[in-house]
């Protein structure tokens, strides 16, 4: 398909490894220009006579909406939507349409990826072996961690959409029972265990959920506390739903078993965080990178193809706004 609109997308790098193949996005428009990455500075610059915005994380605020006449349509490479002013691009007549779904499989083996590092205590064995510690046993083997299977264990879920679900899936084909929970600030289901009912009965926790003022810090010191003793706690989904100083806290008490995350509150952690100070035991901490793999990227580059020929057609696919 050719399209006689021009394209910028301001952070390319952000998706792009130099891994993927780009043909189907470029044939949606007449150019489409790349930027490695782009400051606050020049973001209007760019989009001067560029009738679409593709962006993953650069800010697209009031401003420079309304400094971009041409624009006509946002393209955002990722789900979640917070780097765009929705009500202003709505006022403008700006379209945002966003990618959903893509990182399901990738997100879902790196879930129960940190999990099994935990219940294996895999991270530790490995860094025994690098320091010696093997090569030094009386015997053939070395066994100062305690390992925990998993089959037979109860997982406590929080989100069972596309991505919890999948999770879910994987978890059972380990032999475990899974538990769902209400996630707060949502209307109350049969099938959805109350907060201070699931956490009690569970051995491990994973979040599949969004971010927003219902589920901020939703998991503090008193719901840690509310674990079994040694139970696992994973999140791949936003950081900001557990107190980093409460995990810390708990990790360091030896209340919990393990605990793993591939997100942090604020990203990247340019002025520290709480959990990475170097005295926290049984903690994975990952680069917000359970989304990557080259399919989930690829994918994404699919959707903004697709959302981009949606609506030089006329009709509408995942538009948020």
């Amino acid at each position: 398909m050719t399209n006689t609109q021009r394209a910028v997308f301001l952070d390319h790098t952000s998706l792009d490894l130099g891994d993927l193949d780009l043909a189907h996005l470029r044939q949606c428009f007449s150019e489409l220009q790349l930027w490695s990455d782009t400051d606050a500075d020049n973001v209007i610059e760019r989009l001067q006579g560029a009738s679409v915005a593709i962006s993953n994380k650069i800010l697209l605020n009031a401003r420079t909406l309304a400094a971009c006449p041409e624009l006509k349509l946002i393209l955002v490479a990722a789900t979640g939507t917070n780097n765009v002013d929705l009500q202003a691009a709505r006022a403008l007549g700006i379209t945002v349409a966003n990618c959903q779904g893509y990182g399901t499989p990738s997100v879902a083996q790196h879930t129960l990826g940190l999990l099994l590092a935990l219940a294996t205590r895999l991270i530790d064995y490995n860094k025994a072996v690098t320091v010696g510690q093997w090569q030094q046993a009386s015997q053939f083997c070395l066994l100062d961690f305690p390992i925990v299977e998993l089959e037979g264990k109860t997982l406590g879920l929080f989100g069972h959409g596309e991505l919890g679900s999948a999770v879910a899936r994987l978890a059972e084909a380990f032999g475990m029972r899974v538990l769902l929970g209400q996630i707060p600030g949502r209307p109350a289901r049969a099938d959805r265990l109350p907060l201070d009912e699931l956490l009690p009965q569970v051995d491990a926790l994973t979040f599949h959920c969004p971010l927003n003022e219902h589920t901020r810090n939703f998991i503090g010191a008193r719901e840690l506390a509310l674990l079994k003793p040694g139970a696992f706690v994973v999140n791949t989904a936003r950081g900001g739903m557990i107190d980093e100083q409460a995990l810390a806290d708990a990790l360091r008490s030896g209340h919990l078993g393990g605990a793993a995350t591939d997100v942090l509150s604020v990203e990247p952690p340019r002025d520290g965080n709480p959990l990475l100070a170097d005295d926290i035991p049984r903690l994975i901490i990952t680069p917000h990178s359970a989304w990557g793999s080259r399919e989930a990227r690829q994918r994404i580059v699919g959707q903004l193809a697709q959302n981009a020929e949606a609506f030089f057609n006329g009709t509408a696919l995942r538009v948020v706004s």
